[in-house]
């Protein structure tokens, strides 16, 4: 299967990109490098053709699909940050909804195929009730949300006019090797881990009582694989998580654990549009793509120190 991968020398994208591998597919990765990293693809480097390209460029997306002619896309370029879309929305807006609207429709004009949208828990905002369920209403509370959604609604909507195959990946909480702490994006668990190993202060936004659903991004990939594969037509939504809630807090003292280290964290204001309660129902995930996630979160995080350890010798 011949699946083109936007944002492929990112986070998410490397590791899926190396699970593709792993089941045959032939990959070509899009990314612009801005965030992504072609080190994330070291490993698999002489096994991909790589195009560095932005989403937002409608006319060299449509060249390379017209090109390479994908069975499937699998679209994560992105700008997943909600402080970044808060300061700066037009920006925001053009790369995450003009991005997917640009990805939609060049694969529409070269003979359509499958299309799998790294959407977000983002969209359901502080919708009250957990776990969270795709037939809850979205209430996004930041314009990366906001921006998530309407692209989710997008694909729908070219499975309804065009017959594209869709399917929307809502993501809760994604960690594991290669999120760059340093990066405006990052997660909350590598910006905890980088301080905790520097022996740096660490600051929890709010209360840390806040709850997240934390999946590893092994599980992700796998995730992603099967929704370009499952025997599927029309448009599907499905949440991607460990279906769990697990605190800030119990997040920060796991981390201090498996590192060694008896820092006491400081506290500051919530984060603007932050959510208070997330964790995802994963019934459908499992259903429809026989997915359900392996990795406890305590696994996760051993891996991800080792990993990090080794990155730092």
């Amino acid at each position: 299967m011949r699946t083109l991968v936007t944002g492929g020398a990112g986070f998410i994208g490397s590791h899926t990109t190396e699970r593709l591998l792993e089941a045959g597919h032939d990959v070509l990765v899009w990314d612009d490098l801005s965030t992504g990293k072609l080190a994330n693809l070291t490993g698999v480097a002489d096994r991909i053709r790589f195009v560095e390209g932005d989403v937002r460029d409608y006319g060299a997306l449509q060249s390379t699909i017209h090109e390479w002619k994908p069975d499937a896309i699998l679209h994560l370029a992105a700008i997943p940050s909600v402080p970044r879309s808060v300061n700066e929305p037009r920006l925001t807006h053009a790369v995450n909804l003009t991005g997917t609207l640009n990805v939609l429709e060049a694969m529409r004009r070269e003979g359509g195929g499958r299309v799998v949208l790294a959407c977000s828990a983002a969209i359901y905002g502080n919708e009250p009730g957990v776990p969270k369920t795709e037939e809850m209403p979205a209430h996004p509370s930041s314009p990366y949300g906001l921006e998530k959604w309407q692209s989710e609604q997008y694909t729908a909507l070219y499975s309804e006019l065009f017959g594209l195959t869709t399917v929307s990946l809502r993501y809760f909480n994604v960690f594991g090797p290669r999120q760059d702490p340093k990066s405006p994006y990052s997660g909350v668990i590598s910006i905890f881990l980088d301080r905790l190993l520097q022996g740096q202060p660490l600051t929890i936004d709010g209360t840390g009582e806040q709850t997240r659903d934390f999946v590893y991004v092994g599980d992700v990939a796998e995730a992603n694989l099967r929704a370009l594969m499952a025997p599927v037509t029309g448009h599907s939504r499905c949440n991607i998580g460990r279906g769990a809630e697990t605190s800030i807090l119990q997040i920060h003292t796991q981390l201090s654990q498996i590192v060694g280290s008896s820092a006491t964290p400081a506290f500051g204001p919530p984060r603007t549009g932050d959510v208070v309660r997330s964790c995802a129902d994963v019934s459908r995930a499992a259903e429809v793509l026989g997915f359900r996630a392996q990795y406890e979160v305590a696994d996760g995080l051993t891996r991800l120190v080792e990993w990090s350890r080794q990155t730092v010798a």
